[in-house]
């Protein structure tokens, strides 16, 4: 029984969960909660269309960008980065409208990047990814209890070498480099779980 649980678990989780898209107001009011607090208001968002189309629902006038919730997956993560990350992250959007897997869009991203036609950020550049469950948030307020946040700061083609930092967390919580040396090099800060 318990292996049967697991697997309906899965499966709602990610394949074909789909909830009713909030309003604007509340997708943005949502969206802009991983950002930090002095750059929520000048926030760019992007988020759903009735029909759960990815749509801009906020011009920016700042440099963050932020993400509504994807209505696709069960419970909530919204995000947020720096203006700086959005030719990589538009290019990652385009991929995933034509259907590609992640593992087609890592390669295809890899070869525009050295190529040359891809541009990654010539600075570490931060993305706040603020997330939390389904039964925590409030879809008529956009306000979610409990959420955790995580942080990548990414830096193209770092190395356990050149940062200090081990390719795995030794302890939770504890920053380490994820793809230490390719061009999604970036350090993981994520929340310790109690």
């Amino acid at each position: 029984m318990r292996l049967l649980l697991s697997i309906l678990s899965f499966l709602f989780c990610y394949t074909g969960y789909s909830q009713k898209i909030p309003s604007r107001e509340v997708q943005i009011k949502t969206a802009i909660l991983a950002a930090p607090e002095d750059d929520r208001e000048g926030a760019k968002v992007y988020g759903y269309s009735e029909d759960g189309e990815m749509i801009v629902l906020r011009e920016g006038s700042n440099k963050m960008i932020c993400i509504a919730d994807d209505p696709e997956f069960q419970g909530i993560s919204v995000s947020c980065y720096s203006q700086k990350l959005e030719p990589f992250m538009a290019r990652g959007r385009e991929l995933r409208a034509q259907g590609l897997s992640e593992i087609e869009k890592r390669k295809i991203r890899q070869q525009e990047v050295e190529s040359g036609k891809l541009k990654m950020p010539d600075s570490p550049s931060t993305l706040y990814v603020f997330s939390g469950t389904q039964e925590n948030y409030n879809p008529d307020t956009g306000e979610l209890k409990d959420g955790k946040f995580r942080y990548v700061i990414y830096i193209p083609y770092a190395t356990t070498k050149s940062t200090g930092l081990p390719a795995k967390p030794e302890v939770p919580g504890m920053p380490w480099l994820m793809d230490p040396g390719t061009h999604r090099a970036h350090i993981m800060i994520s929340p310790v779980n109690n």
